[in-house]
């Protein structure tokens, strides 16, 4: 089986502080690689080095569509403590088209799986979080059979990482075993995870090779995968 991506969730602009590229020079790219939609994420203020929350106040002025690429205007939140805080208001998420939420350590302090599960599953519950990022990574153990079913009943996609995959990342240690554990749970629970490329330089735009080669290796059915389609997509984020 094979099937086509046509949108990428997850792509970093110099805005987050150690990405290199410019948010023209990403929707230029996605462009040149035939996407039909981008979304620009970037960390949110209590990573080291990102941006104000200005920032996030004023990305309505880009243009929802460019170039025949649409745009979504969204950020990746940190996860600060168990109870599931993240690091961006309320009036400011309530602005943005897409929301993901993810561990870091320099903004969460690495627990038990216990303890990291607990503090995933209160994040979910946050009505603007539409994605977890990264769930695979392996310094944040988790119950995954756990999250996936609070995915389920929370409105939440769970993230595979095209990033967490590559050789010599430093995720990358166990995190195509994770990966293949949790979309163990979202096929037998049917639920729908998004792929993104965590992108932080213009070219791995859309870049979602290792992704795909495991989705298609652990046969995950093509409705569960947001990526094939923008209306899919649009109508996984209306739920929230």
């Amino acid at each position: 089986m094979n099937v086509k991506f046509v949108l990428d969730t997850h792509c970093h602009t110099v805005s987050s502080g150690h990405a290199y590229s410019t948010a023209k020079e990403l929707i230029e790219q996605a462009k040149a690689i035939g996407l039909e939609l981008i979304a620009i994420t970037d960390h949110a203020p209590m990573m080291p080095g990102s941006t104000h929350p200005f920032y996030f106040s004023n990305l309505s002025v880009i243009p929802s569509e460019i170039s025949g690429v649409e745009v979504l205007k969204g950020v990746e939140v940190n996860i600060l403590n168990t109870q599931g805080e993240i690091d961006l208001e309320e009036s400011l998420l309530e602005r943005l088209d897409i929301v993901i939420a993810s561990f870091h350590p320099p903004c969460y302090e690495m627990g038990s799986k216990e303890k990291n599960t607990y503090a995933l599953i209160e994040t979910m519950k946050n009505p603007y979080v539409n994605i977890i990022g990264h769930p695979d990574d392996s310094r944040f153990p988790l119950d995954y059979e756990a999250i996936v079913k609070a995915a389920k009943k929370y409105g939440v996609l769970l993230e595979v990482n095209n990033s967490s995959l590559r050789p010599g990342h430093f995720r990358s240690e166990g995190s195509r075993e994770n990966i293949t554990q949790y979309l163990s749970y979202c096929k037998k629970y049917e639920v729908p995870i998004t792929v993104g490329s965590d992108a932080h330089f213009y070219l791995d735009v859309g870049n979602l090779q290792r992704a795909h080669h495991l989705l298609m290796e652990v046969g995950m059915p093509e409705e569960l995968i947001v990526n094939t389609s923008v209306d899919l997509l649009k109508k996984f984020l209306k739920r929230k």
